[in-house]
């Protein structure tokens, strides 16, 4: 007996990542030394993958930049939202969806991110703003849009992290709102 089909918005097996790294020395930020930017952004990193009060803000500003970019092409931000949330948990505790490693001089920092989204279909044969947002970004593929949608969420955790370790979050990333 079938009781419902229906899919399912939880992609765990549908993972893109984003990653940058470059050698520490060059991390220069304003007055903060590389090292010590480098050493403090992995703490940061490291805090959200323990403590799930920290992960929760920041896998909640990962999110604002992949939403964006989800709204924009007219995907559901509510089932990316849903799916990275309960990815962010699949170890039985909720943890940063972004990791950073500083070995042998170089500072490496990544995302994984499950997300499954469309560019064809829905909205994005109809609505102008859709059709004028998936033509800005060059009219990418699924799993191109799926690259593009990792690489907002670590830009902008990334340059949130970069404001709390180095000059605040309100001079160096709230003053940008």
């Amino acid at each position: 007996q079938i009781v419902m089909n229906i899919l399912s918005n939880y992609t765990p097996d549908c993972i893109v990542r984003a990653e940058v790294s470059c050698p520490i020395e060059d991390l220069k930020d304003g007055d903060v030394p590389p090292e010590e930017f480098a050493w403090k952004f992995k703490q940061a990193v490291t805090i959200a993958e323990i403590e799930p009060y920290r992960a929760t803000t920041h896998n909640k500003g990962i999110m604002n930049g992949v939403d964006a970019v989800v709204i924009a092409t007219g995907n559901d931000f509510r089932a990316t939202e849903a799916c990275a949330h309960a990815y962010a948990s699949r170890n039985g505790k909720y943890s940063s969806l972004t990791h950073c490693t500083t070995d042998n001089g170089i500072f490496r920092f990544w995302i994984d991110l499950p997300i499954s989204v469309g560019v064809v279909g829905g909205l994005t044969n109809l609505h102008p703003l859709v059709k004028f947002s998936l033509a800005l970004l060059g009219k990418p593929s699924a799993q191109e849009l799926m690259s593009i949608l990792a690489v907002s969420g670590l830009a902008q955790n990334f340059a949130a992290l970069r404001s709390l370790v180095t000059t605040g979050i309100q001079k160096g990333h709230m003053k940008m709102h």
